[in-house]
C-alpha cells in the first residue's frame, strides 16, 4: 500500500460537504461485509459502505468506516 498523496479523484469525489477526513475509496480493496464476508460499494453522498447482499449501510464518520452490524443501517 503506498501513502495516499491526496491527487486521486476518486478520492476527491468522496470528501463529504462538511469538511472532515474523506473516505479513500481504495480502503474498499480491504473491506468486506462482516455479515456475507462479500463486497462493499462506497455511496459518497450518504458517506456510507454499501453492502447489497446483507441489505445494509455502515456509517463513514471522518473518513473511518464503521463496521459494526449494531452501527449499520438496514436497505429497503
Amino acid at each position: 500500500m503506498t501513502d495516499w498523496d491526496g491527487d486521486d479523484p476518486a478520492a476527491e469525489a468522496a470528501e463529504p460537504a462538511g469538511g472532515s477526513r474523506a473516505f479513500d475509496p481504495r480502503m474498499l480493496e480491504a473491506l468486506v461485509c462482516p455479515q456475507t464476508h462479500g463486497p462493499l460499494t462506497f455511496d459518497p453522498a450518504r458517506q456510507e459502505l454499501v453492502s447489497r447482499a446483507a441489505h445494509l449501510a455502515f456509517p463513514v464518520r471522518d473518513g473511518i468506516p464503521i463496521m459494526l452490524l449494531s452501527e449499520a443501517r438496514a436497505l429497503d
